[in-house]
């Protein structure tokens, strides 16, 4: 008996001291992408095709912040590794996306690009419960109705063009306004808003005509519009599409006061379209890159010089770059033990937060708005650059 015991105290004793000795796996590490040394993201968007120059933006943007957080220690020590895809701006090719970042096990998507893919993603990441932060699109369907998952940052297309078809119609005395667009879910939705903004003066568009999405072939929809006489045109799509636009628009000596929003990747449209680009509107969701009495524009200037001395500044990678910021800034107030809900719950707590940019964009998430800005900041090209304004009689066709 006393054998029996005393190999029963042995065993008791060899079972104590594994229990204290052997490493049990972090809590963090059962959480997909997520290691005591790691977390991953994952992006899909336009890293190839004709709108590759937004999609490799964002991403560099994106990355720049997180080559500098990771450099200052990471987020709880964890540094931060971004595995991003190419979707080609195509809706065909996010399914295959979607599953190239289910195989690598990310913790969260962010910097995806365009309205016709991102409503193929918005139900990937509900269904999987996976937090996608970050979109480099407004469209409607991002805020309403509330998506848990889905914490976007940028001001929408209707607040966008809200701000042009005010400006239009309150100071320049514009009544007479047409729309351009693509026949897809993006030139929908950037209709809808001059719709839903024209409304308000009980007026509505005097003439509007779509294109075949990611053509130049636009011929019809200019000699339509252009038939109502209107006195400005809002051009939906981007660079690669809204730079013949203009060209072929100004060849028929065609020239009212075009306009578009902030999609259209101003700087690329500005190198696609020439001195045709000149006089031209865009409505911006961050200040112009070249501000750098802006805390976060001066911040991005240096991190980009560093980490990527040969690429030129832009709005579009600026936005990649306060997208990273929202990110990493959840991921700081989901704490060590992380979660993708823990994430979410980060995001919205983030209230009246100065993001840098400005007293006008500031976030103010919640657990009912998962909005970030609502501010816009129209811009005119002059001289070859996006030059902002506040009184919209300077941007009148001179």
């Amino acid at each position: 008996m006393k054998s029996i015991g005393l190999g029963c105290s042995l065993v008791l004793c060899l079972f104590v001291v594994c229990f204290f000795i052997v490493p049990f796996p972090a809590s963090g590490q059962a959480v997909p992408g997520v290691s005591e040394r790691e977390i991953l993201i994952g992006s899909c968007s336009a890293l190839e095709g004709p709108s590759h120059f937004l999609g490799t933006e964002t991403v560099t943007g994106a990355k720049a912040y997180f080559d500098m957080t990771n450099d200052a220690g990471g987020v709880e020590g964890r540094k931060l590794k971004l595995i991003s895809y190419d979707d080609s701006y195509d809706p065909a090719k996010t399914e295959a996306c979607f599953n190239r970042l289910m195989l690598q096990k990310v913790f969260a998507w962010g910097f995806f690009v365009g309205t016709p893919t991102a409503v193929k993603y918005l139900p990937m990441a509900e269904s999987n419960k996976i937090p996608l932060v970050g979109l480099f699109t407004g469209a409607q369907t991002l805020y309403v109705p509330l998506r848990h998952w889905v914490i976007s940052v940028r001001a929408s297309y209707f607040d966008e063009t809200r701000e042009q078809v005010n400006g239009l119609w309150g100071t320049l005395g514009y009544k007479k306004i047409g729309v351009i667009y693509p026949d897809d879910p993006f030139g929908a939705t950037v209709l809808e808003g001059v719709k839903t903004a024209l409304k308000t003066h009980d007026a509505e568009p005097v003439a509007t005509g779509s294109y075949q999405r990611q053509t130049a072939q636009a011929g019809g929809a200019i000699d339509s519009v252009r038939a109502a006489n209107p006195e400005a045109v809002v051009v939906v799509g981007p660079a690669n599409t809204v730079a013949p636009i203009l060209k072929q628009a100004h060849a028929k000596g065609w020239k009212p006061l075009f306009l578009t929003v902030s999609f259209v990747g101003t700087d690329d449209l500005i190198q696609e379209a020439g001195s045709d680009a000149e006089g031209m509107v865009v409505t911006q969701v961050v200040p112009p890159y070249y501000l750098t009495e802006y805390k976060t524009v001066a911040l991005y200037r240096r991190t980009l010089a560093k980490y990527y001395p040969s690429a030129q500044p832009n709005f579009v990678s600026l936005e990649g770059f306060v997208d990273a910021m929202v990110l990493v800034e959840g991921l700081k107030k989901a704490g060590k033990e992380l979660t993708r809900e823990g994430l979410i719950r980060g995001i919205e707590s983030l209230h009246e937060f100065d993001m840098g940019l400005g007293p006008k964009l500031k976030l103010n998430y919640s657990s009912k708005e998962h909005k970030g800005f609502d501010s816009v900041i129209p811009t005119v090209v002059r001289g070859g650059r996006a030059v902002p304004f506040t009184d919209w009689s300077t941007a009148a066709p001179k």
